[in-house]
């Protein structure tokens, strides 16, 4: 089946077609849960969402060469994930992550050094490769970017890349970020998802760089405080748990609920909300319709174990009832 983006006119009918693509950098690694192994990474997690949705994903990360990693190649392309921009490290073992899961299915994540994605560097070939193509969005987190490496890798990929949009997922991670990783990440960024916690803490950021020391007010203020700081940021998404979501575009902010569900374990929950709230907005749906879609899929991957479960019937029929066009997605 193909994958396409449709552009909506004013009464939110099909204009024409043209093939969604995205591209993410970053971790990709096996998250190990009570003992096993489950592929994961939030780029790959969005990438394989993305694929499920009916996009055409690419991920830039690296692997080690050993069974791990082999594993990873194999379940990804398996996905609808392009692997040709996943790193082959010869020195360096495939990430893996360790989960222990908290009351309500939170999880505590011990994550390995010295992994390959710590190294994702792309020869000129490589990057050649990716500047010749044309991409809807790129997308990229900050966990990442604790290599020094792949910072550089970054900043020539903010520099070379052609994509519509550039959809920065915060997705901080405890001891594996800093203040300046985050705000030069925001100076890149043109669609800003994160949860109430991120959004906390880079407002303080914001606030001891100007010198203030503003108390977080609210989500409201929070958006107008990000957009007059980083002016080429047009959307902004704060995920809520089971609060749903709040976005703010061109001056207006909404609140959008969500349905409350049995938590299995959020591994995996943001990513799904991050594909949806995507797939939804590049489809040419307006934030509001992107927000829902992204509940949706947020609390749906919470509600069952594993970063990336198969979509059921009943899911397809709860997203056909939002208007999402199901003949796009890919099941």
């Amino acid at each position: 089946m193909s994958q396409y983006t449709v552009l909506m006119n004013e009464n939110s009918h099909p204009l024409h077609i043209k093939p969604i693509k995205a591209l993410t950098f970053g971790e990709a690694l096996f998250d190990i849960i009570k003992g096993s192994a489950h592929l994961g990474g939030a780029p790959l997690n969005l990438a394989a969402h993305l694929a499920k949705l009916g996009a055409k994903p690419a991920v830039i990360t690296a692997v080690g060469r050993d069974q791990l990693g082999k594993k990873l190649l194999s379940q990804a392309e398996a996905m609808g994930i392009d692997i040709s921009y996943i790193l082959i490290d010869k020195k360096r073992p495939t990430g893996t992550v360790t989960v222990e899961l908290q009351a309500e299915g939170i999880p505590v994540f011990k994550i390995n050094k010295g992994v390959a994605w710590d190294e994702i560097t792309p020869d000129e070939k490589e990057f050649e490769a990716l500047s010749k193509e044309e991409w809807e969005v790129f997308c990229f987190g900050t966990l990442a970017q604790r290599s020094e490496e792949n910072r550089k890798t970054l900043q020539r990929l903010f520099s070379e890349i052609k994509a519509k949009y550039f959809f920065y997922d915060v997705n901080l991670r405890t001891e594996n970020y800093k203040k300046e990783w985050i705000l030069s990440s925001l100076k890149h960024t043109t669609i800003l998802k994160l949860n109430e916690e991120e959004a906390s803490i880079i407002s303080s950021f914001l606030s001891s760089t100007a010198g203030t020391c503003k108390p977080f007010t609210s989500y409201k203020a929070f958006c107008h405080l990000i957009t007059e700081n980083y002016p080429e940021i047009s959307v902004i998404c704060i995920s809520r748990g089971p609060r749903g979501a709040a976005v703010y575009h061109k001056g207006v902010y909404e609140e959008v609920g969500t349905t409350p569900v049995e938590v299995a374990d959020t591994v995996g929950a943001g990513d799904a909300f991050s594909a949806g709230f995507l797939y939804t907005y590049l489809s040419g749906y307006g934030v509001s319709k992107a927000a829902s879609i992204a509940c949706i899929l947020g609390t749906y991957v919470a509600s069952k174990s594993g970063a990336v479960p198969e979509y059921s019937k009943e899911l397809m029929e709860e997203l056909k009832a939002q208007g999402l066009n199901l003949s796009l997605i890919k099941i």
